[in-house]
């Protein structure tokens, strides 16, 4: 006698041998009164209709509204979207509230999509996700990401003590095509995640929770602003300068009265509208977690602005505080550096160049998610200031220069700086000098040298000495970023896995750097 998926016991009966005769007799009453129909739970109605056909989301972030018609909502609340209508901003009516508006797009996800998952990292690199366990500091925290390799597996990152560990999950054939090891196998990769969140079952913990998410930059300030940019001046505060260069002043402030923006000055005369609407339209067609996002423009008359994404400090000026050289150690530089080359790598993949790498023009920030006290991870670079910034459209991918009487002359390339031709390798030679800016804790480059002494020593095969305290390693990246032929310099792509990759060196855990005072700033 089987049971059946209710967990009720079900008895067979004899077969009875009917007549084929009808029965004209009334069947007699039972003995007994048959037992009555187990109660049914009343059943669950929607509190909203859901359409069939319109996708149900579910937030990722809180977000509150800076304009009307935007959408409030909190972390998990579900909603039906309307219309995506594109811009960066979908039109959606929370299931909860039932009330309708903007959402940005990448605040939501499909609720049946992995990306629901709050331990689901998506595409992370594995570096980024050692970055991120570490920095957590929770033993057995963990996350699961697409393969590099191959992205129908996936891969599932735990922290064990101060190491992190990775097992492949595999995709195999139905049924229970997801599995770490042949004997336990599942149907999906939640039913997977769930059975090692109760039992080690082989791995090296029982797995605990996932690392926050961070919250993004929204594409742009509203939907209002999706496709017209150009905003009103009245609508921005200016409330701190935050410092003053040959172009003009960099502002804190508030868009809207609801959203806190950087907001770019230029001085008057300094740059035609043509100009600035070239710089605005290269830095919004580019997106990527390491370049600086650009939200609005005011460019109707002077003095014209940017808007642009908030950052904390300038790198140059953030690697000179007393409390940065105090605190920070080596594997922050490192991180810093790799960071840069990421997002070059960015630039490089799209035919851009930026032509004025340096540290003053990377902003950097504390991660807003990071625990209280950790060190590791905690900083988020971002290269700004693309007003030097080029499409290489040519075949040759060589940028030739019409007007150079602003020159970043230590910063760049010889064959730059006297044929001013530019090319991607031209801006991995500034990253070079980027990396020794860093090393030094915002060191001038050259020390000691004029800009037309620093670019003679350069044409006679002079380079920069290792900054006292960095490994053969690291310079040695330096110096392949100095090599005369541009052909010979790595590609950014190379820097980044080459930084990643001495990043969790063994010898470089737990060093601290410090750079000698007579050093910096000579």
């Amino acid at each position: 006698m089987g049971n059946t998926g209710s967990g009720q016991r079900r008895f067979t009966l004899p077969k009875r041998r009917l007549s084929s005769k009808r029965r004209t007799t009334k069947t007699p009453p039972p003995a007994h009164p048959p037992p009555s129909p187990p109660p049914q739970a009343p059943p669950q109605l929607p509190a909203i209709p859901q359409p069939v056909n319109e996708t149900i989301v579910i937030a990722l972030y809180s977000y509150s509204p800076r304009t009307e018609g935007d959408l409030s909502f909190v972390k998990d609340e579900r909603m039906v979207v309307l219309d995506k209508r594109g811009g960066g901003w979908w039109k959606a009516r929370s299931l909860s509230t039932n009330q309708e508006g903007f959402v940005p797009m990448n605040y939501v996800v499909d609720e049946s999509s992995l990306k629901a998952q709050p331990w689901f990292f998506d595409t992370m690199k594995r570096t980024e996700a050692e970055k991120l366990l570490i920095s957590c500091k929770a033993h057995s925290a963990f996350l699961v990401r697409r393969g590099e390799t191959n992205p129908n597996d996936f891969s599932l990152s735990v922290l064990d003590q101060n190491i992190v560990k990775h097992y492949r999950v595999r995709n195999g054939p139905a049924p229970g095509k997801y599995y770490i090891t042949h004997k336990v196998r599942f149907e999906t990769v939640s039913a997977l995640i769930q059975h090692y969140k109760t039992k080690e079952d082989g791995l090296c913990v029982k797995l605990g929770k996932p690392p926050s998410k961070s919250t993004p930059q929204t594409f742009t300030l509203s939907h209002n602003t999706a496709d017209e940019w150009e905003i009103c001046r009245s609508s921005l505060q200016l409330i701190k300068c935050l410092g003053e260069g040959h172009y003009g002043k960099v502002w804190e402030g508030l868009w809207n009265g609801t959203t806190a923006v950087a907001i770019k000055q230029l001085k008057e005369g300094t740059m035609s509208r043509a100009e600035f609407i070239r710089e605005a339209t290269v830095m919004k067609s580019l997106r990527h977690s390491k370049l600086v996002q650009l939200y609005a423009v005011c460019s109707k008359e002077e003095p014209i602005y940017i808007i642009e994404e908030l950052m904390e400090h300038p790198l140059n000026k953030y690697l000179q505080l007393p409390e940065t050289k105090e605190h920070l150690v080596i594997k922050n530089l490192i991180d810093m550096s790799a960071q840069v080359a990421s997002g070059m790598q960015y630039l490089e993949s799209k035919n851009y160049i930026h032509r004025d790498l340096a540290a003053r023009n990377v902003l950097v920030s504390q991660a807003k998610d990071t625990p209280a006290g950790t060190t590791e991870g905690a900083l988020i670079c971002k290269i700004a200031d693309f007003g030097l910034a080029r499409l290489l459209q040519s075949q040759d991918k060589v940028y030739e220069a019409q007007n150079v009487l602003q020159f970043p002359v230590k910063w760049t390339a010889p064959e730059a700086a006297t044929h001013f031709k530019f090319t991607i390798k031209s801006d991995v030679w500034s990253f070079g000098v980027l990396m020794y800016e860093i090393f030094t804790f915002g060191g001038t480059p050259y020390p000691g040298m004029s800009n037309q002494e620093a670019l003679s020593s350069v044409e006679q095969g002079y380079r920069m000495q290792c900054p006292s305290g960095v490994t053969e390693e690291l310079y040695d990246i330096m110096l392949g970023c100095w090599k005369s032929a541009p052909a010979d310099r790595p590609t950014f792509e190379t820097i980044q896995w080459r930084l990643e990759d001495y990043y969790f060196n063994d010898e470089v855990v737990g060093t601290e750097y410090r750079v000698p005072e007579e050093q910096i700033h000579s």
